[in-house]
């Protein structure tokens, strides 16, 4: 299966070596938007300098890693030459372009990554047969570990001591706010659909103790009653080593790397991987 690689930051970097090295795997295409960041890439024959050029290295598979708006300005192009992995899926929030996506999916197959998101397939599963009654994704780390914008970024300044919640509504309310930090709840209101970006919660908490993880709670009602606290109930959690400032948590690289090994076979269509 032929790769091509949109971005090479820490993850980008980190896929472009696991696929260098895999027998089965070879490397399309690496494109960055600061080409002299790819200087170090001995496989000089696999740069490309211009993304319009991208068709012409025929990958099977295109991954994007780097920011959503590649997904916005290329992403239904990307399509319709290849299958498309989303790293940075927080663009789905716009629902135009996820309208746009799921259309242009219907010759090659759109993977969205699950990364910290624990359950997404059976999420998905209940979101199929309508039994999803409500999703809540709940993310902590380190202040410095976040990528702000607006009033999220002046609040997260000015927590000292003790743990703030950043904020707690929509998912399609916050992915603006925060893209580069809230791709798992993107995937999961992917995989929610029957909820949608504006009907599961997330919830993001600035916490100055967290030094060495970031902390993923994934909460599901299905059937019952919730209104009596009788509903089928699940809740996760997740610790993810993570160095003091790191936006990624260590244990995210080999879960894209799986994701990617994943993206290929499945079709036409939308699926999580």
């Amino acid at each position: 299966m032929r790769v091509g690689v949109v971005g090479y930051g820490n993850v980008g970097q980190y896929l472009v070596q696991q696929i260098e090295e895999h027998a089965s795997l070879e490397l399309a295409f690496v494109w960055n938007r600061t080409v002299s960041a790819l200087d170090d890439l001995q496989n000089r024959e696999a740069v490309l300098e211009n993304l319009s050029d991208f068709a012409s290295r025929k990958a099977d598979l295109i991954v994007e890693v780097a920011h959503p708006n590649i997904t916005k300005q290329w992403g239904a192009r990307f399509l319709a030459t290849a299958d498309y992995m989303i790293g940075s899926p927080t663009a789905l929030s716009d629902a135009t372009l996820e309208t746009e996506l799921r259309n242009a999916s219907s010759c090659h197959g759109l993977y969205i990554p699950t990364g910290a998101f624990w359950g997404g397939d059976d999420i998905k599963k209940m979101a199929d047969r309508g039994t999803l009654q409500a999703l809540k994704v709940t993310m902590k780390k380190h202040p410095s570990s976040f990528k702000l914008n607006g009033d999220l970024k002046i609040t997260n300044e000015q927590v000292l001591d003790n743990a703030v919640v950043l904020y707690q509504g929509s998912v399609r309310g916050l992915c603006p706010l925060a893209p580069n930090n809230v791709n798992t709840m993107a995937a999961a209101a992917a995989a929610a659909h029957n909820l949608g970006f504006d009907k599961v919660t997330g919830c993001l908490v600035s916490d100055p103790s967290l030094t060495d993880w970031h902390i993923v709670e994934v909460e599901v009602w299905g059937p019952g009653n919730m209104d009596n606290d009788t509903a089928f109930h699940v809740k996760t959690v997740r610790r993810n080593p993570a160095k003091v400032g790191a936006v990624t948590g260590s244990a995210t690289y080999a879960s894209f790397l799986s994701s990617m090994l994943g993206a290929h076979g499945k079709g036409p269509g939308v699926h999580l991987c």
